[in-house]
């Protein structure tokens, strides 16, 4: 088994309404979505953005599409428009997100790699 990061796997789209931001995680191969299905829960992501401190994170599974979706409340610092912070907006949430390590076996992280090479 190896630990890669989840943008390797997945890309994100993301938007944010008042204090909460949604973000979308869909597989580049619908292959990997049972992994990111064990991998990629609430708990994790919630953990993940701790620094943010999210009242709650909710998500919701999208298996035709090969996807899910995570709201997280409270993490905008108030919103963008309430928020002193100049760059709240969700779209930077969801690059954090992706920063999220998964452990793949080794044969699926060569291919990764390769891939991403090609590109």
């Amino acid at each position: 088994m190896q630990e890669i990061q989840l943008y390797q796997l997945a890309h994100a789209r993301t938007g944010d309404k008042g204090n909460r931001v949604n973000i979308s995680l869909i597989a580049y191969d619908a292959a990997d979505y049972q992994l990111l299905v064990e991998q990629v829960t609430d708990e994790r992501v919630a953990q993940h953005f701790s620094h943010r401190a999210p009242t709650r994170v909710l998500r919701y599974l999208l298996p035709k599409m090969a996807a899910m979706n995570f709201v997280l409340d409270d993490v905008l610092d108030g919103g963008v428009n309430d928020s002193l912070n100049l760059d709240m907006h969700g779209k930077a949430l969801s690059f954090h997100l992706l920063t999220l390590p998964v452990t793949v076996p080794a044969a699926r992280a060569s291919r990764t790699t390769t891939l991403r090479e090609t590109t």
